[in-house]
């Protein structure tokens, strides 16, 4: 099947409300344009250089989201034109977002990425300190061109659906402790709407379990080529 057979297929699927990110990283503009010429419009990159690059060929009205760990250092290259950092793990790292967002006189949006999976090695915040630090934090004052839009997260790589659909709840469930704690700060289910989960082997959990925003790569673009 094509690019464009496959979104079509996943769109068609998809329940209604819920928002599809084809995650593009790895593959060439090509296939990204003929995603594009078939309405999708937000793209998912990881790396820096590659979504700078694809940013320069490809139409401007593309949504980048950055969806890879993402280095202080590197900010300031994506700053200029990136839609949405969705990995944001650390303070410093939101430190950082504001500083280049400020130099370049934008706002930008950003998920809170939480770990909740049993790798180690998946990144993000565990629960208990992203929940610290928005109930503590001021936000208009320390982030004030950083807009929370919401949650990302990703569950363990596993075959038990069990533990992915509970892993998946706990992600909803920081989410929905974070609008009642961001509520005191003027940010409501308005703004901080995006509960960005679900991959191309589990997406159809995700969204029985809160998720809004899937992130499907290997089902539209077929395998990476690295």
């Amino acid at each position: 099947m094509s690019v464009t057979d496959n979104i079509n297929a996943i769109r068609k699927a998809l329940p209604a409300g819920v928002e599809l990110c084809a995650v593009s990283k790895f593959h060439p503009v090509e296939k990204l344009q003929e995603a594009y010429d078939c309405g999708q419009r937000i793209f998912g990159e990881s790396r820096e250089q590659e979504v700078r690059q694809k940013y320069e060929i490809l139409p401007k009205d593309i949504e980048w989201h950055f969806i890879g760990h993402l280095q202080t250092n590197k900010v300031k290259y994506i700053a200029p034109f990136i839609s949405m950092i969705e990995s944001v793990d650390s303070e410093r790292l939101l430190d950082e977002i504001q500083k280049q967002a400020s130099k370049n006189g934008r706002t930008i949006d950003v998920l809170l990425e939480i770990h909740v999976a049993q790798e180690e090695t998946k990144s993000g915040w565990l629960p208990s300190e992203v929940t610290d630090l928005m109930h503590n934090a001021r936000l208009a004052e320390r982030w004030p061109d950083v807009r929370m839009r919401g949650v990302m997260g990703m569950a363990s790589i596993t075959d038990d659906e069990t533990q992915i659909a509970r892993e998946f709840q706990s992600l909803k469930e920081v989410y929905d402790h974070l609008l009642v704690l961001l509520a005191p700060q003027g940010i409501t289910a308005d703004t901080f709407n995006i509960r960005s989960w679900g991959m191309s082997h589990d997406w159809h959990v995700a969204v029985d379990n809160g998720s809004n925003q899937v992130r499907i790569g290997t089902d539209i673009f077929g395998e990476r080529e690295y």
